[in-house]
Protein backbone atom coordinates (compact mmCIF):
# COMPACT_ATOMS: atom_id res chain seq x y z
CA UNK A 1 0.00 0.00 0.00
CA UNK A 2 1.48 3.38 -0.93
CA UNK A 3 2.05 5.89 1.84
CA UNK A 4 -0.46 8.74 1.70
CA UNK A 5 -1.98 11.33 4.00
CA UNK A 6 -4.79 8.85 4.68
CA UNK A 7 -2.29 6.39 6.17
CA UNK A 8 -0.02 9.02 7.72
CA UNK A 9 -2.65 10.83 9.77
CA UNK A 10 -3.44 7.88 12.07
CA UNK A 11 0.28 7.32 12.54
CA UNK A 12 0.90 10.94 13.59
CA UNK A 13 -1.85 11.52 16.15
CA UNK A 14 -0.79 9.29 19.04
CA UNK A 15 2.48 10.97 19.98
CA UNK A 16 0.96 14.47 20.28
CA UNK A 17 -1.84 13.06 22.42
CA UNK A 18 0.68 11.40 24.75
CA UNK A 19 3.16 14.29 24.86
CA UNK A 20 0.59 17.05 25.36
CA UNK A 21 -1.21 15.03 28.04
CA UNK A 22 2.06 14.32 29.87
CA UNK A 23 3.26 17.92 29.64
CA UNK A 24 -0.07 19.37 30.75
CA UNK A 25 -0.44 17.03 33.71
CA UNK A 26 3.18 17.60 34.79
CA UNK A 27 2.72 21.38 34.56
CA UNK A 28 -0.54 21.30 36.49
CA UNK A 29 1.03 19.09 39.17
CA UNK A 30 3.93 21.53 39.46
CA UNK A 31 1.56 24.49 39.77
CA UNK A 32 -0.91 22.94 42.20
CA UNK A 33 0.68 20.25 44.34
CA UNK A 34 4.27 19.25 43.77
CA UNK A 35 6.78 21.98 42.75
CA UNK A 36 9.72 19.74 41.89
CA UNK A 37 12.38 20.52 39.28
CA UNK A 38 11.75 17.20 37.49
CA UNK A 39 8.22 18.34 36.67
CA UNK A 40 9.58 21.41 34.89
CA UNK A 41 11.43 19.13 32.47
CA UNK A 42 8.38 16.88 32.17
CA UNK A 43 6.31 19.94 31.29
CA UNK A 44 8.27 21.80 28.64
CA UNK A 45 9.96 19.06 26.60
CA UNK A 46 6.81 17.00 26.05
CA UNK A 47 4.82 20.17 25.28
CA UNK A 48 7.35 21.19 22.63
CA UNK A 49 7.45 17.72 21.07
CA UNK A 50 3.67 17.44 21.28
CA UNK A 51 3.21 20.81 19.59
CA UNK A 52 5.46 19.75 16.71
CA UNK A 53 3.50 16.50 16.53
CA UNK A 54 0.19 18.38 16.42
CA UNK A 55 1.54 20.33 13.46
CA UNK A 56 2.28 17.08 11.64
CA UNK A 57 -1.10 15.61 12.60
CA UNK A 58 -2.96 18.72 11.43
CA UNK A 59 -1.07 18.76 8.13
CA UNK A 60 -1.66 15.08 7.38
CA UNK A 61 -5.25 15.36 8.59
CA UNK A 62 -6.00 18.27 6.29
CA UNK A 63 -4.45 16.38 3.37
CA UNK A 64 -6.47 13.25 4.19
CA UNK A 65 -9.65 15.31 4.59
CA UNK A 66 -9.25 16.78 1.13
CA UNK A 67 -10.11 13.36 -0.35
CA UNK A 68 -13.43 13.09 1.49
CA UNK A 69 -16.83 14.00 0.02
CA UNK A 70 -17.79 17.57 1.03
CA UNK A 71 -21.43 16.76 1.83
CA UNK A 72 -20.81 13.62 3.89
CA UNK A 73 -23.12 13.02 6.87
CA UNK A 74 -20.17 13.34 9.24
CA UNK A 75 -18.94 16.69 7.84
CA UNK A 76 -20.07 18.69 10.90
CA UNK A 77 -18.16 16.39 13.23
CA UNK A 78 -15.17 16.48 10.89
CA UNK A 79 -15.20 20.29 10.95
CA UNK A 80 -15.21 20.27 14.76
CA UNK A 81 -12.31 17.80 14.72
CA UNK A 82 -10.35 20.06 12.36
CA UNK A 83 -11.20 23.15 14.41
CA UNK A 84 -10.11 21.60 17.70
CA UNK A 85 -6.87 20.37 16.09
CA UNK A 86 -6.08 23.86 14.88
CA UNK A 87 -7.05 25.27 18.29
CA UNK A 88 -4.50 22.91 19.89
CA UNK A 89 -1.78 24.44 17.73
CA UNK A 90 -2.71 27.96 18.81
CA UNK A 91 -3.43 27.22 22.46
CA UNK A 92 -0.18 25.37 23.18
CA UNK A 93 1.89 27.82 21.12
CA UNK A 94 1.16 30.56 23.68
CA UNK A 95 2.78 29.04 26.81
CA UNK A 96 5.59 27.43 24.79
CA UNK A 97 6.46 30.73 23.14
CA UNK A 98 6.13 32.73 26.37
CA UNK A 99 8.38 30.26 28.21
CA UNK A 100 10.95 30.60 25.45
CA UNK A 101 10.78 34.42 25.56
CA UNK A 102 10.97 34.39 29.37
CA UNK A 103 13.99 32.09 29.29
CA UNK A 104 15.80 34.39 26.85
CA UNK A 105 14.96 37.64 28.69
CA UNK A 106 15.21 36.74 32.34
CA UNK A 107 17.85 38.27 34.58
CA UNK A 108 19.93 36.50 37.19
CA UNK A 109 17.57 37.56 40.01
CA UNK A 110 14.45 36.23 38.21
CA UNK A 111 13.00 32.76 38.78
CA UNK A 112 14.51 30.09 36.53
CA UNK A 113 11.24 29.05 34.81
CA UNK A 114 7.99 30.63 33.66
CA UNK A 115 6.03 28.27 35.95
CA UNK A 116 7.80 29.90 38.89
CA UNK A 117 6.70 33.45 37.98
CA UNK A 118 3.80 34.47 40.21
CA UNK A 119 2.05 36.54 37.53
CA UNK A 120 2.19 33.70 34.98
CA UNK A 121 1.15 30.76 37.15
CA UNK A 122 -2.60 31.31 36.80
CA UNK A 123 -2.81 31.90 33.05
CA UNK A 124 -0.36 29.09 32.27
CA UNK A 125 -2.38 26.75 34.49
CA UNK A 126 -5.61 27.74 32.77
CA UNK A 127 -4.08 27.17 29.32
CA UNK A 128 -2.68 23.78 30.34
CA UNK A 129 -6.06 22.69 31.74
CA UNK A 130 -7.91 23.94 28.65
CA UNK A 131 -5.33 22.25 26.44
CA UNK A 132 -5.79 18.96 28.24
CA UNK A 133 -9.56 19.15 27.74
CA UNK A 134 -9.05 20.09 24.09
CA UNK A 135 -6.72 17.11 23.55
CA UNK A 136 -9.41 14.81 24.95
CA UNK A 137 -12.18 16.38 22.85
CA UNK A 138 -10.10 16.28 19.66
CA UNK A 139 -9.17 12.65 20.22
CA UNK A 140 -12.76 11.71 21.00
CA UNK A 141 -14.00 13.41 17.82
CA UNK A 142 -11.33 11.61 15.78
CA UNK A 143 -12.30 8.32 17.35
CA UNK A 144 -15.94 8.94 16.51
CA UNK A 145 -15.04 9.67 12.90
CA UNK A 146 -13.10 6.41 12.61
CA UNK A 147 -15.15 4.01 14.70
CA UNK A 148 -18.65 5.36 14.12
CA UNK A 149 -18.39 6.67 10.56
CA UNK A 150 -15.46 4.62 9.23
CA UNK A 151 -13.75 7.72 7.85
CA UNK A 152 -10.49 6.92 6.02
CA UNK A 153 -10.53 3.28 7.05
CA UNK A 154 -9.61 0.57 4.57
CA UNK A 155 -12.57 -1.21 3.06
CA UNK A 156 -12.37 -4.99 3.11
CA UNK A 157 -12.45 -6.43 -0.40
CA UNK A 158 -14.50 -9.62 -0.47
CA UNK A 159 -12.72 -12.67 -1.79
CA UNK A 160 -14.06 -14.09 -5.05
Amino acid sequence: MPVSAVTLHPATVHFPIAFLTLGSIAGLLYLTRWPRAELLTLTWWPLRLGWIGVGAAVLTGLLAQSRLPPQAPYSAQLNWHIGTGLALLVLYAVPIYRAWVYGNRRRAADPADLLQVAQARRWVGVLLALGLVLVLVTGWLGGQLVYTWGVNTPVAIPES
